[in-house]
């Protein structure tokens, strides 16, 4: 069996203003779901949630009854076609030959089965006739939000407490899920920094303590780049969109490498408005990491 490959590289974050799009990216069916050299100890994590915190990871609403097999049938189809080294299907049984795993297919949830062989989470969203709706998920890595308060829920008011969403990109989210279509896959990247590395972070947005454990001297350490590659695709036949999340977390003294990526993460991280770095939780620990980036060469700006 083929080695898994090393975990991608994404540094999204840019110098210069402050700005919030969609930025979508097309991309082709071999590239949509990632598994790599995290993929065991990610899958242990999984596993765990969904033994010891079910309630919390995973939702369904009876408007998802559809979508849940179809979003299975999708993903197992591109994991046999993509990775048949590593997840095989013999009639209703799935097999995941990285963890030695076997499900009849018929006997779990389909999208509980889905989160047992990707490092994604997974999303469905629906047209109820109220907009975009977000029907079902099974979310272990959640970054900070809490699934039992948004399930249900119309995108916009999903994104109800991102600052600036409603006014910037509502609109545009909600016109873009009601026109994707079949057949096509697009990703995108949203980033933000953290004082803690855990996978699984159901809360911690609006948090104005904990800034004082970070330092100048440990920032590099203490600090991590947390990101989502989100995807987006239609599912042909009940009309839902499958919304993948996969999250990488990166130490900051492992990615900023020279003056380069320091100078661009400074200038994101002084654009950032006072409002996002209130609802990311940066704002203690914001002065500690520019001194930190400054140190590796970013100017004081």
């Amino acid at each position: 069996m083929r080695a898994l490959p090393e975990e991608a590289l994404y540094l999204p974050f840019e110098p210069g203003s402050y700005r919030m799009g969609m930025d979508l990216v097309s991309i082709l069916e071999a590239a949509w779901l990632e598994l790599d050299d995290r993929y065991l100890p990610e899958m242990a994590e999984r596993r765990r949630l969904l033994a010891e915190a079910h309630g919390d990871v995973f939702a369904a609403l009876p408007a998802s009854d559809a979508a849940r097999p179809e979003a299975l049938e999708t993903i197992v189809t591109a994991l046999t076609t993509h990775h048949p080294d590593w997840i095989s299907r013999d009639g209703q049984v799935i097999r995941n030959h990285l963890t030695n795993e076997g499900w009849d297919s018929r006997a779990l949830d389909p999208l509980e089965l889905a989160g047992r062989l990707c490092q994604e989470d997974w999303c469905l969203i629906q047209d109820t006739g109220q907009g975009p709706m977000f029907t079902a998920a099974v979310l272990c890595f959640p970054s900070r939000w809490r699934l039992m308060e948004k399930i249900g829920k119309p995108l916009a008011a999903v994104h109800g407490p991102v600052p600036f969403y409603a006014d910037r990109l509502a609109a545009a989210v909600d016109r873009f899920m009601r026109h994707l279509k079949p057949g096509r896959l697009a990703s995108r990247l949203n980033w933000s920094l953290l004082e803690d590395p855990a996978l699984f972070q159901p809360g911690g947005k609006w948090r104005v303590d904990g800034g004082a454990a970070i330092t100048v001297e440990n920032a590099g350490s203490h600090v991590f780049l947390r990101v989502e590659r989100q995807t987006v695709r239609r599912l042909p036949h009940t009309g839902a969109v499958l919304f993948g999340i996969r999250v990488h977390v990166y130490p900051l003294a492992r990615i900023i490498d020279g003056p380069e990526r320091a100078a661009a993460l400074a200038s994101a991280v002084r654009a950032l408005p006072a409002e996002i770095l209130n609802y990311k939780s940066v704002l203690p620990f914001r002065e500690a990491l520019l001194q930190w980036l400054e140190g590796c060469g970013a100017g004081s700006g």
